[in-house]
């Protein structure tokens, strides 16, 4: 289970936006998932449609049931808003958490022993945190596993995200575990030359802290938000909805690649217990005879060419080879200055049911700039190191073709 806590000292509705929409999108892509308000505001049940008069036990109640001598599980309290999205909402007398728990011991961590209780019924949490760091976000990010920060792309809020960056180093320093902070463009214009600006020194500034996803500007968010619809319900087919659906892909791409990030150590982890059974089985001499004849070790260059053969984008005397591994992905295609920018006209193949694409280019001497498209969302080459700041404040890979 990962909660993800949306956080931003900004706060207003553009963060309970962000919240309520990548909770649909989670929902939409077959994820179970929880949204549960930790703002006094209460507008997720507000951008939902639950009337706030027909909330009779809300996030609070499960919070200080134990204080209170009244356990109130979790599931008394939740709203169905889909069947794969479950709501938990808050009122305003959330606010008078803080001076109940004040001075407790362990006061930070109510939510996420509460939390704990629903581990195995949810794929993801969305946590809306209040906009002031104060108990209700310590909490959550003591329960989160990972951080989303919005951050529009304007001038003063760059200059607050290292203020808030600080503040939550801050927090967690002197703790063994600490969630994966991640930095999200939102209110993106492509058409202003400062919104350009500030996206490409957000990436140079904190590289791949912030998301390879950007919520652009859209009236639709807004207007389903008033209609107390997500994006995916008010406006399927809309840049707001797309958006969101790449961003949800992304953060289940990220989990799929954790999960086969360990299994590559695992997998490496085993082959060297075996490399080792054998060499000292081949080095131990047999009683009344010789060695065992042994094969030559590997040469660095021959371990290095079969890592760079794996992964990544290489020269050789065919073409350009592209080996990639994107695991959980359908598709994955490329988009470059060599194909008009047309990812169908590239398309990877799958080798392996591991998330393995390859492709062989046929390309004259020359420098290309090229994308990823991974499922429909695109994306720079992250095992290439050679990229380039293009015109929408994104960033495109280089090649070198000699």
């Amino acid at each position: 289970m990962r909660i993800l806590a949306i956080t931003n000292q900004k706060g207003g509705c553009g963060k309970t936006t962000i919240a309520i929409n990548l909770a649909a999108s989670l929902a939409r892509e077959g994820r179970r998932v929880l949204l549960a308000d930790l703002d006094p505001q209460g507008h997720c049940a507000l951008g939902m449609a639950v009337p706030d008069e027909q909330i009779d036990l809300s996030i609070l109640d499960c919070l200080l049931g134990s204080l209170r001598g009244n356990l109130v599980e979790l599931s008394r309290i939740t709203w169905q808003i889909t069947p794969s999205l479950d709501l938990a909402p808050s009122r305003s007398d959330l606010a008078t958490f803080e001076p109940t728990v004040a001075g407790l011991e362990n006061a930070d961590c109510l939510l996420a022993d509460m939390l704990a209780g629903v581990a195995g019924m949810y794929g993801y949490i969305i946590l809306d945190c209040p906009p002031h760091v104060g108990l209700l976000t310590q909490n959550a990010l003591r329960a989160a596993t990972d951080v989303i920060i919005p951050v529009d792309t304007g001038y003063f809020s760059l200059q607050g995200l290292t203020k808030q960056l600080d503040t939550i180093t801050a927090l967690y320093r002197g703790r063994q575990m600490a969630p994966r902070v991640r930095i999200l463009p939102n209110q993106y214009d492509v058409r202003t030359k400062l919104a350009r600006e500030i996206l490409a020194e957000m990436r140079t500034r904190f590289g791949e802290q912030v998301m390879t996803t950007t919520i652009n500007f859209n009236t639709k968010l807004k207007e389903g938000a008033s209609f107390g619809q997500p994006i995916t319900e008010y406006a399927p087919t809309s840049m707001g909805a797309r958006d969101f659906r790449n961003l949800a892909r992304e953060i289940i791409a990220q989990e799929a690649a954790a999960a086969a990030d360990a299994d590559v150590l695992l997998a490496s982890a085993n082959r060297l217990a075996a490399d080792a059974e054998r060499l000292l089985a081949s080095s131990a001499p047999l009683i009344g005879g010789r060695p065992r004849e042994t094969q030559p070790a590997a040469g660095h260059q021959e371990i290095q060419a079969k890592i760079d053969r794996v992964y990544g984008i290489r020269q050789t005397n065919q073409g350009v080879e592209v080996c990639l591994h994107y695991p959980g992905a359908n598709r994955v295609e490329l988009a470059g200055d060599f194909n008009n920018w047309d990812p169908s006209a590239t398309p990877l193949q799958r080798t392996t049911g591991n998330g393995d694409f390859e492709a062989l280019l046929r390309l004259a001497p020359g420098r290309y700039s090229y994308r990823l498209v991974v499922d429909g969302r695109w994306m720079h080459d992250k095992s290439n190191p050679q990229v380039e700041t293009n015109e929408f404040g994104e960033l495109n890979s280089v090649l070198n073709v000699s």
